[in-house]
């Protein structure tokens, strides 16, 4: 049996992830804006489908934050996330709605800390049978879709955090909140995604609690449980070009 080294290891062979520059990928952008519409407003009925004529979600805190998107193969736009930074006075949007905290929780510096929003899954990628984990659901909403699963690996959400975390190191973010569902919680724990719940649930688009991850300790334990995994996700993302996505189909 052979294996592969822990330099050529990789967890996302069907898909790949890309940080949005939305100044120059305007047209991705508007990609991203018509799948959150298609999530929140056709398909989970979050959100009101006539307040977004031109079907593309969108709001307030996209200013603030950075975008990650997932692609297959094919070029599809598979999946997409974004991290908030904080706000004028230091506030997340997790905030306006798990507004009680757990006993003794201390809330790490805002400046070092961002939340993950907007996490979802293409539609036709939630519906295959056999392959899905449940419960992707986090951030400022919280759609219920599925994350694919090929090879053991959930590769979307993977691709996703990948991007993420190369985001935070280069950008000096140490800490994630999101507020998701126990069961896309126990998942990540099993993924050696350490997050710490810091609030009871509460009804945010379904019953979610606020949790939050600390990179360094989620360096520490990958780097101890499986670091293959952690040298992957270090590994800085191949660079593409924002034209290799202008035409794509979605």
């Amino acid at each position: 049996m052979s294996f592969l080294s822990i330099e050529q290891k990789s967890f996302a062979t069907h898909y790949h992830g890309y940080e949005v520059n939305p100044g120059r990928n305007q047209e991705l952008m508007r990609r991203v804006f018509q799948l959150r519409y298609d999530v929140y407003c056709t398909e989970c009925h979050f959100l009101e489908a006539e307040d977004y004529p031109d079907h593309g979600e969108s709001d307030e805190y996209d200013t603030q934050s950075a975008h990650f998107t997932a692609f297959d193969r094919g070029e599809g736009l598979a999946g997409y996330v974004r991290l908030v930074r904080p706000d004028a006075i230091e506030t997340f949007p997790f905030q306006n709605h798990c507004v009680e905290l757990l006993q003794d929780v201390q809330l790490p510096p805002a400046i070092e800390s961002a939340e993950i929003s907007r996490l979802m899954v293409r539609e036709d990628l939630r519906r295959r049978r056999g392959d899905l984990v449940t419960g992707a659901s986090t951030g400022e909403s919280g759609p219920k879709p599925a994350v694919e699963l090929r090879d053991s690996s959930p590769q979307i959400l993977l691709s996703l955090y990948r991007e993420m975390y190369t985001h935070s190191v280069r950008n000096g973010i140490r800490y994630w909140y999101a507020a998701m569902e126990r069961s896309l919680a126990r998942a990540l724990v099993r993924m050696n995604f350490g997050f710490r719940q810091i609030g009871p649930a509460t009804n945010y688009y379904g019953p979610v609690a606020p949790y939050v991850a600390d990179l360094r300790e989620f360096e520490r334990r990958l780097g101890q449980c499986n670091p293959a995994l952690l040298a992957w996700m270090q590994r800085a993302p191949c660079v593409q070009t924002h034209n290799e996505f202008a035409v794509s189909s979605s």
